[in-house]
């Protein structure tokens, strides 16, 4: 081959390259993101037809609201971040208001009154305040002079603990947590100083006998306490995590096999299909199925926090960084209450738990993930 034409097959490679470059750009999709995610919704379905008993309605209904999913991450992915950064008080406002709303007109369901109903459409708004805490947050501390200051780091948790607290009052502690970690994280990638970090924690631990007396509704209190000893109740509060424990020990290390597990589908396991779902994986497929997993959503992690590195601006990388952190807290926080680690506090797995509302909120979260990585290759052009 002569040198002439090992230049122009490499011309040729490298235009086909920068091509592909262009069609992801023009569409503003990420398709490192956009493959995990794709992975990680088929292992969903295939471990939602197991868990819901091989029932393909359930999972043709999954496949819809991953559908509709999908389809609102590509629609938020074509929001530019500039406009996602001058909308965002409004929102924000927006979502407290709607959060009052629910105190006082929401309609009550599984004894909690979370539920907004408007014109026959039935929703939460603590589901969309997942998404409009890191924007809101992220919005006034790009603003500021970064490590933030004192008085700035006071007004960052008002903003992150109001909507919070409300949603705490309805009573949803899975969601609050989630939304007070979304702001949490934008002020910890913001430069929060180890001697503030040092402070909330002190302030949390003054604060939790506050909690425990005052503010925790009693099914709250028995949580915690079944969280340390299970037998104390084990056909009441204690039943699903010892249920739970026994599905995952039962799975060893390489599992039963895909559709042999027992405590699903002999209804030992309750909400096998939603929150926990991860006992019916582990006892399926083993310590190997959901150290895989685990492994999958590291690299989606991984993703959201390169885009965030990569960002051209405060705003963008704050957004980016309290996304990918919130989204592995969902993670987090259900195999820990699975696992008999943390209480039982209602946070489905991501993108695997069958779910609606949820499922849809945490694929917006990825389009604006997908928008910040489209603006910043648009930009470094």
């Amino acid at each position: 081959m002569s040198s002439g034409e090992f230049v122009r097959q490499m011309s040729l490679g490298g235009s086909a390259s920068s091509l592909r470059a262009t069609m992801w750009q023009r569409l503003h999709i990420d398709p490192y993101l956009l493959l995990l995610l794709m992975i990680l919704t088929g292992v969903g379905l295939v471990v939602l037809y197991s868990a819901s008993g091989q029932s393909l309605a359930t999972v043709k209904r999954q496949a819809t609201f991953f559908f509709i999913a999908y389809s609102a991450m590509f629609f938020v992915a074509q929001i530019s971040v500039d406009v996602m950064r001058r909308w965002s008080p409004f929102v924000y406002v927006l979502g407290l208001v709607l959060l009052v709303t629910v105190l006082f007109a929401g309609t009550v369901g599984k004894g909690a009154q979370r539920w907004l109903d408007i014109g026959g459409f039935r929703f939460q708004p603590s589901e969309i305040m997942k998404l409009i805490m890191p924007l809101a947050t992220a919005w006034f501390l790009a603003q500021r002079v970064l490590p933030p200051r004192l008085k700035d780091v006071t007004t960052a948790l008002a903003i992150a603990m109001i909507p919070a607290v409300l949603i705490f009052r309805q009573p949803d502690l899975g969601t609050a947590i989630l939304v007070a970690s979304a702001g949490l994280f934008c002020l910890f990638f913001a430069g929060l100083s180890g001697r503030y970090i040092a402070a909330v924690g002190g302030l949390v631990v003054v604060a939790t006998p506050i909690m425990w007396f005052f503010v925790m509704h009693e099914y709250q209190k028995r949580r915690v306490l079944t969280l340390f000893d299970p037998e104390s109740d084990r056909l009441g509060a204690g039943w699903n995590i010892i249920q739970s424990m026994t599905a995952i020990g039962s799975g060893g290390v390489e599992g039963k096999g895909y559709l042999q597990g027992s405590q699903s589908a002999l209804n030992f396991l309750p909400e096998s299909h939603t929150d926990f779902i991860i006992a019916v994986l582990a006892e399926e497929f083993g310590l190997i199925g959901v150290v895989s997993l685990l492994l999958l959503y590291l690299l989606i992690l991984v993703r959201g926090l390169v885009i965030g590195m990569s960002a051209q601006s405060t705003f963008a990388r704050l957004v980016a960084g309290a996304v990918s952190m919130t989204f592995f807290v969902y993670v987090v926080v259900n195999m820990g209450m699975v696992s008999g680690i943390l209480p039982v506090v209602g946070v489905p797995l991501p993108l695997v738990s069958q779910g609606g509302t949820s499922l849809v909120t945490l694929m917006m979260g990825f389009g604006i993930l997908m928008a910040i990585s489209t603006e910043q290759r648009r930009l470094a052009h």
